[in-house]
């Protein structure tokens, strides 16, 4: 199949009242900049949102933390007890692609036996792949544009992040995924999603091993076997450009950290809002180099 640029990786906040924090932390941390934030308020209430959420880039990278509101905040409403279900310690929701022509999508995944749902009103803009049918995450195939999105302008540059942020982040390096069997991952994204197989590598913390398949801008990498917690995507790693540099940003800035900066290290997830984010100065042998293919949408052939 194409490989289908990543729109955008989401989380769910169980209490709205914790995400303004939540996206402060990005703001400041991570110098994350805002595109779009989403909120009830007396003006809004005809459109009957459910959630609140920020838009939010930290380079090439759009993270959407999710929080019931409204409706949603409501006992029995299906987007909030969603949202309440998934939120956790070092759980995401899933990952979004952009696509050009959705039915065309609708067609493939249809075909390669995978269960769509769509949202009533948003048959023309997305459509869903439920967790069970892909070990645990969340699929989104979009089409169109993010509200203001800034990768799509003419004068984006996501390279600040690598030349003038302390991080150092030169871009999204890849996306754990918990799994139980990494010939059940292989199955999945290599074969029926035909994502091309990275190969497999053992992990440097935790005896993990690792199963590598790149998704067209960024690598999913399935590790076995799951920790105690662990639910689909269960992390993700940011290259940066010089690894003692950025750890001893993050310590200076009072974080507990994880890992070494010689392999790849992340913040204390307590320290995170419960989400374990990595850090890698190191690219893995095959790996391709962290880039975005946001601005061209995935081509589907005719089924």
């Amino acid at each position: 199949m194409a490989a289908m640029p990543l729109a955008h990786i989401s989380w769910a906040i169980a209490d709205n009242a914790d995400r303004p924090a939540c996206d402060a932390f990005f703001i400041d941390l991570f110098g994350a900049e805002t595109a779009y934030e989403m909120l009830v308020t007396p003006e809004t209430a005809k459109y009957r949102f459910d959630r609140e959420e920020r838009l939010m880039v930290v380079g090439d990278t759009m993270l959407i933390p999710i929080a019931p509101a409204g409706p949603g905040a409501e006992p029995g409403n299906p987007l909030g007890d969603m949202l309440r279900r998934t939120a956790g310690p070092n759980r995401w929701i899933g990952l979004a692609f952009r696509v050009a022509d959705l039915k065309a999508a609708d067609r493939w995944f249809r075909a390669a036996g995978f269960e769509l749902h769509y949202d009533r009103g948003m048959e023309n803009h997305y459509f869903l792949i439920t967790k069970r049918q892909a070990m645990g995450m969340r699929i989104e195939v979009m089409q169109g544009e993010l509200p203001n999105d800034p990768r799509l302008k003419p004068d984006w540059q996501p390279r600040k992040w690598r030349d003038d942020h302390p991080l150092g982040i030169e871009g999204l390096l890849s996306i754990d995924l918990a799994c139980g069997d990494l010939g059940e991952a292989q199955a999945l994204f290599a074969e029926r999603l035909g994502w091309r197989a990275l190969g497999e590598r053992d992990l440097p913390e935790g005896g993990r091993r690792g199963a590598a398949f790149d998704m067209g801008d960024a690598v999913l990498e399935a590790l076995t076997p799951p920790r105690e917690g662990d639910a689909g995507i269960c992390g993700i790693t940011f290259k940066v450009k010089d690894a003692q540099a950025a750890w001893r940003y993050l310590d200076t800035r009072g974080f507990e950290l994880i890992g070494n900066a010689a392999t790849r290290f992340a913040i204390e997830p307590r320290q995170a809002h419960g989400r374990l984010i990595w850090f890698c100065e190191n690219l893995p042998t095959g790996w391709p180099e962290p880039h975005s293919a946001i601005r061209h949408p995935a081509q589907f052939p005719e089924v």
